[in-house]
């Protein structure tokens, strides 16, 4: 059997002497592409106007959606407490309430930092773009020619 691996491996490496060990730096993902551009494709995972939506959305849809949510679950729990009240289930229910009033608190926050961040975000690519671009014109020396 060891023969058989060893003429195996000779005929698979006959004309190894040939070959060379070879790093190819173009040939990872995106290979080939054009570097970033103006108006090319980029590799950020939204535009202006996605931003834009998302915290519309944001603005329109999950705010208030969540607001109502809360209110009728609050709404239930207040309801449940007062029809265990005297019972060690109404203390339990408060709790859970607090907790739960708390966690809203949160996401609520969370929610409108998203849309301050979303709205503001755009604002920041493009002054730090336009920044770049007139640093890299005032310093270059190709300039004046």
């Amino acid at each position: 059997m060891s023969e058989d691996v060893s003429q195996e491996w000779a005929r698979s490496h006959a004309d190894g002497a040939d070959h060379e060990a070879r790093t190819r730096l173009n040939s990872g993902p995106g290979a080939g592409l054009p570097p970033l551009a103006p108006g090319g494709p980029g590799g950020f995972a939204s535009t202006p106007a996605e931003k834009k939506a998302a915290a519309g959305a944001i603005e329109t849809e999950l705010e208030p959606d969540t607001k109502k949510a809360v209110d009728h679950a609050d709404g239930a729990t207040s309801t449940a407490r007062k029809g265990f009240d005297g019972w060690d289930t109404a203390a339990g229910l408060t709790k859970v309430a607090d907790t739960w009033d708390q966690q809203v608190k949160t996401l609520m926050g969370r929610l409108a930092g998203e849309k301050t961040a979303l709205r503001g975000a755009s604002g920041l690519f493009v002054g730090n773009d336009t920044g770049l671009r007139d640093r890299f014109l005032s310093q270059s020396k190709l300039n004046h020619l």
